[in-house]
């Protein structure tokens, strides 16, 4: 019995849930090291009915064990989103799941989300979804945000004549400018995921991105879902929906992106808007510095 449960939690993460494969491999992880730990630490068999029993020292006890491994907060907090996610399914849509704070990120100079703080504010909105579709919706909304450098203005003002997906994305953005942007295949996946699993399916002129009701998706509803992850993550206030441009843009830049290319992927009207950005990397390249290097 208890080898079965993290194998339908592998099967309801791959086909119920559409997450990609590191995601299931390392959710699944979580749930074997959950229930290896607690058959250790109670001294018994683990089943559905003792983990519907887990109380908070039950997860603090866990989360101790893992940080003895040597993991960080960010790790921690992902590893207790996992268990989270895992604990629900086991318990169905009634299970009581023990309230436990996450470890905080500590923050110093103001910085990017890093890629890991991205993916796992994603995965953890998602995860925390009241239905799949909506989980699937939010997690296709992020990745535009981080993985195309979207306004969350310009992702909920796309419409259903997007589909089917190419290369590329037309995006109207500021003043009714409109632009190019590339589309990752992680990115391109996540809408199509989100459209086939959405119970409104819209017309070429109606909103791409629906509320729970139908109707067009507020930003609000994503600015906040994106403040309860990052309390549950403990990441900094300042990890916000546009943040997550700002690091697409960051990011970039520090991979040798030119300002012009830049400029044009973020739609800005002046090059002056994008030059912030130098400014940004910089600061973020002395932290790295005077935290990293012997002689700083």
């Amino acid at each position: 019995m208890t080898a079965l449960l993290p194998e339908r939690w592998r099967q309801h993460l791959a086909l119920d849930r559409r997450r990609s494969v590191h995601t299931v491999r390392a959710y699944v992880a979580t749930a074997e090291r959950l229930i290896a730990f607690l058959e250790q630490h109670r001294g018994e068999a683990i089943d559905s009915t003792m983990l519907a029993r887990i109380d908070q020292a039950d997860l603090r006890a866990f989360l101790t064990s893992r940080r003895m491994d040597g993991i960080g907060n960010l790790s921690a907090a992902r590893e207790l989103s996992a268990v989270r996610g895992f604990l629900k399914y086991v318990g169905g849509e009634d299970a009581r799941v023990p309230l436990l704070k996450g470890p905080r990120v500590k923050r110093g100079l103001p910085r990017p989300v890093s890629p890991d703080e991205a993916v796992a504010l994603a995965q953890d909105i998602a995860e925390n979804a009241r239905e799949d579709w909506i989980g699937a919706r939010d997690w296709a909304v992020l990745l535009l945000l981080y993985g195309a450098g979207l306004r969350i203005g310009e992702a909920m003002g796309l419409q259903g004549d997007i589909m089917p997906l190419g290369d590329t994305l037309r995006v109207t953005g500021k003043r009714g400018k409109t632009r190019i942007v590339p589309l990752l295949p992680q990115v391109r996946s996540a809408i199509d995921a989100y459209v086939s699993q959405c119970p409104y399916q819209p017309a070429r002129d109606e909103p791409l991105f629906r509320g729970a009701r139908g109707g067009p998706l507020s930003p609000a509803l994503i600015r906040r879902a994106v403040q309860g992850a990052r309390g549950r993550l403990g990441l900094s206030e300042r990890t916000t929906p546009h943040a997550l441009r700002h690091s697409f843009a960051t990011h970039l830049l520090g991979r040798g992106a030119d300002l012009r290319s830049l400029q044009e992927l973020l739609g800005h009207a002046s090059l002056s808007s994008t030059q912030i950005y130098t400014q940004v990397d910089a600061a973020h390249l002395l932290d790295i510095y005077r935290n990293a290097h012997p002689r700083a």
